[in-house]
């Protein structure tokens, strides 16, 4: 299994789309005391917890 590494623009959208679902009442994928959807979304995207996938051609 390759790890696959994401653009600045895939990362960035990655981590907004889940921020914004974390603001919209998305149940979060780890434990944390943070409260910002943003450092919630950064601290899922920094244990590989995002369940977004990217598709290139």
């Amino acid at each position: 299994m390759q790890t696959q590494t994401y653009t600045r623009y895939e990362r960035a959208r990655i981590i907004g789309a889940r921020a914004l679902q974390i603001s919209m009442g998305a149940p979060l994928l780890i434990k944390t005391d943070k409260i910002d959807p943003l450092e919630i979304a950064l601290e899922e995207f920094a244990h590989r917890k995002i369940p977004i996938t990217v598709k290139r051609k």
